[in-house]
């Protein structure tokens, strides 16, 4: 199963999968506990100014709640192929 997690609101969510026909379930943290507890919210840059806000990270979790695998700076380009190779290599 694969699960996206980001302080957005439902609403925002049920959009934002719509509008680009995203098949994963995307959960709503908007006090970001489970966000901050896998140390994914913290100070980022843009345009020379600095900001709190979601750090795009990917952990890899076993039924039984085991992180197998973490990518604290997850990539948007060819990273879906660098988790399913993880996945492969676990036996999943």
């Amino acid at each position: 199963m694969v699960l996206g997690v980001s302080p957005d609101s439902v609403e925002s969510h049920r959009k934002f999968a719509q509008k680009n026909n995203i098949a994963v379930t995307l959960l709503s943290d908007a006090e970001q506990a489970v966000i901050k507890a896998y140390d994914a919210w913290g100070t980022k840059k843009m345009y020379g100014k600095e900001f709190e806000g979601v750090l795009r990270s990917t952990a890899l979790i076993d039924p039984k709640g085991m992180v197998k695998a973490a990518w604290p700076k997850a990539p948007s380009k060819g990273h879906a192929a660098e988790v399913l190779e993880a996945l492969q290599q676990l036996g999943a």
